[in-house]
């Protein structure tokens, strides 16, 4: 059971209440080694999972509703900071946190070689390159909780999965879903490739297989790039093969967290929807 020590805040200048109020400088926060929570249903999936929560910033109707789950915390104690509505509202992208936020530390990246040892076979991965936009990456995220990925690889060009957008992006399953940030996908792909796990390039292009003709039931890593530029030629050489969505229209191309939906449904489809065991 956590002690709460619950503060009163009239202004949000204390200094304790910086990373509050600095929800833009993503850089700052990663730095420190946290991540904000905002949205409701985030910060409750926060409060439900292993992360250490350090502390929230919450309106009395939120400390009401979350007092509960805060005491059932296993941290020792979190500091908690009650706010009226009307000063949260001077917080930007009040509409997105909704009077309810909190922080919470990242995690120790983990290793990648246990990430595969403790993942039940078949495998089903997913990897990303490029992904520059937090929403997408934070979407992604959710499709691989949604649909059984063991663990998501996210390349060195992308973003960071622990940023604000791309937690609430992903509804907070960020804190759920195994994913590792690694300094070099190619050779990730190429170790996996090594191990006898299919890579497959989602890439619409000339000569790629359709993805309801490939068959997605063995060790397979799902790989996927930006809308646009797509997979780099380094990439799409460390990959068995090029899979295109079927799309019988004049559009060639997907936003990427579609994409991405579409194939793992159609991977966990393949595996009689029990992708993880």
């Amino acid at each position: 059971m956590a002690i709460l020590h619950i503060q009163p805040v009239q202004s949000l200048d204390a200094p304790e209440l910086a990373l509050y109020c600095t929800l833009r400088r993503v850089e700052e926060h990663e730095r420190a080694g946290v991540l904000v929570a905002t949205n409701i249903k985030v910060v409750k999936r926060l409060l439900a999972s292993r992360y250490t929560v350090v502390s929230a910033l919450l309106t009395p109707a939120w400390l009401e509703q979350l007092e509960p789950l805060l005491r059932a915390r296993p941290e020792k104690e979190i500091c908690v900071y009650v706010g009226e509505r009307k000063l949260l509202e001077t917080i930007t992208g009040y509409q997105l946190h909704q009077g309810a936020l909190a922080v919470a530390k990242i995690p120790p990246p983990p290793d990648f070689e246990t990430l595969l040892k403790n993942s039940p076979r078949p495998l089903l991965l997913a990897a990303v390159e490029g992904i520059a936009s937090a929403e997408n990456l934070g979407a992604v995220v959710r499709n691989c909780a949604a649909f059984g990925a063991h663990f998501l690889i996210v390349g060195e060009t992308c973003g960071s999965p622990f940023q604000r957008r791309a937690v609430s992006g992903s509804m907070g399953t960020t804190f759920e879903q195994p994913l590792i940030h690694v300094d070099n996908l190619v050779e990730k792909l190429t170790s996996l490739r090594a191990r006898g796990v299919r890579c497959l390039a989602a890439h619409p292009r000339p000569g790629a297989k359709k993805l309801t003709a490939v068959d997605l039931r063995g060790d397979c890593c799902l790989v996927f790039g930006a809308e646009g530029p797509g997979l780099t030629p380094a990439v799409l050489a460390a990959c068995d093969d090029m899979v295109e969505i079927p799309m019988p229209s004049h559009m060639n191309s997907l936003n990427v967290a579609v994409a991405t939906g579409i194939f793992l449904y159609e991977a966990t489809r393949q595996r009689g929807n029990k992708a993880k065991g």
